[in-house]
């Protein structure tokens, strides 16, 4: 199936990001199963680890997580066309939704069931991020030491309120030192 799919269609790049822009709330952390199901196990463009890695780049890099591993998985396939429609698809929905919204909903933002309905999203949000840290998780922190390194990392970040970007430079810089016969292997 991979050998099918290693240069998928342009408007297909369009469509998939398109389609999982369009269902899901809650942003980049919330997607990655989403894009995960669709780039790894539905389309084959890429294997769990490249999956994980585009993430991760994506998150190391300024913008939106998503758009930025959606670009990311089209340049791979199909170069700076491939890049430019997925990032196009990714975005599509939500230049709708926000067109939609800012010009009929926001004056009912203040009412009663409509604060109500987001209280029940981001609830749902949250077991969603949940979700996205699991997979990212069980497939990055296979070893004790890339547990430790993943650990002290949150610690640092939550008890000691050191920068993100610093933690994703040191553990870059710390995971190049620490595992540089795995890559090599």
């Amino acid at each position: 199936m991979a050998e099918q799919r290693e240069r998928p269609r342009l408007l297909e790049l369009f469509c998939v990001f398109g389609r999982i822009s369009a269902i899901t709330i809650g942003g980049g952390y919330v997607m990655f199963p989403l894009m995960k199901s669709e780039v790894v196990d539905s389309k084959g463009w890429a294997t769990d680890e490249e999956m994980v890695d585009y993430y991760a780049l994506g998150q190391s890099i300024p913008g939106i997580i998503a758009m930025n591993t959606a670009t990311l998985v089209g340049y791979r396939k199909r170069g700076m066309l491939g890049a430019l429609f997925a990032a196009a698809g990714m975005a599509a929905p939500s230049l709708g939704v926000i067109l939609v919204v800012a010009a009929f909903l926001t004056p009912y933002f203040d009412h009663p069931w409509v604060q109500k309905a987001f209280a029940g999203i981001r609830a749902a949000v949250v077991a969603m991020i949940v979700m996205a840290v699991w997979q990212v998780g069980r497939k990055s922190v296979n070893s004790i030491s890339k547990g430790v390194i993943a650990l002290g990392s949150f610690l640092a970040i939550v008890g000691l309120h050191i920068h993100p970007v610093l933690m994703i430079v040191a553990a870059g810089c710390l995971g190049a030192i620490l595992f540089r016969k795995e890559v090599g292997a």
